[in-house]
């Protein structure tokens, strides 16, 4: 039966929620790790929701096996975050969906829901976007977060999240930032914390080190290019292994 186990004794009020599940850039997963991290926030919640695969996850150093989709909670922030270890299926969508807003409602809990938009956009700060449901909107113009410029559609779990609020007549917003569509995108993540999350849920978060990682995947990025220039000019070599880094 679809639930969410509560782990950990935190007293929140009415928290805000920022979603982390993987996507274009992985975007979301990457705020969403970048906030446990630098919070030290609690392992709060396991999600038992149909359609997500039943394996169990570790980190290294570590022999606790935990459920791969799990909330972590901030009580002096009131802040929650849903990390997870593995992409929702978009055949399980819609259930994961309606699971997880179920407690949202319950909870009394406002979701910030992050998406990656596809962009080729490499030294320019990627732009950050909004879309909402219910009472979001105010939230983003207190925000200053305007809506994108082109019609379009957000896909995947998310969508069926944003779907499922807007279906509900709830309070959601929808954070859509330009990402790179074949890389991990931290700078995409920067945005969306410092412009989106951090003035929606009054939170201040340092993003020092995601900096550091978009100018790392930079010059790997350079150094990928570099070394298919070099296959492209000797017929002998071949490009196959470099797909990990797509």
């Amino acid at each position: 039966m679809a639930h969410i186990s509560i782990r950990a004794d935190v007293d929140l009020d009415t928290p805000t929620l920022v979603e982390g599940l993987p996507g274009i850039g992985l975007v979301g997963k990457i705020a969403a790790d970048h906030l446990v991290t630098t919070f030290d926030m609690t392992y709060y919640a396991s999600l038992h929701c149909e359609g997500l695969p039943q394996v169990a996850t570790y980190q290294g150093e570590s022999s606790d096996l935990r459920p791969p989709v799990r909330l972590y909670a901030d009580e002096s922030r009131d802040l929650l975050v849903l990390q997870s270890d593995i992409p929702v299926s978009p055949g399980s969508a819609d259930d994961f969906a309606s699971c997880l807003t179920n407690w949202l409602v319950e909870n009394d809990v406002t979701p910030l829901y992050i998406s990656g938009l596809p962009s080729e956009k490499e030294n320019d700060v990627p732009e950050l976007y909004g879309v909402a449901t219910g009472e979001g909107e105010a939230m983003l113009d207190d925000a200053g977060i305007v809506p994108p410029r082109e019609s379009g559609l957000v896909s995947g779990p998310t969508g069926a999240l944003l779907y499922e609020a807007g279906a509900r007549d709830l309070t959601s917003v929808g954070l859509i930032a330009e990402a790179s569509p074949q890389f991990p995108d931290p700078e995409a993540a920067r945005v969306v914390l410092e412009h989106g999350v951090s003035p929606i849920a009054d939170v201040e978060v340092e993003t020092n080190k995601l900096v550091e990682q978009a100018e790392e995947i930079r010059d790997a990025r350079e150094r990928l290019a570099q070394r298919m220039q070099q296959a492209e000019s000797d017929e002998s070599s071949q490009a196959q292994p470099l797909r990990m880094f797509q």
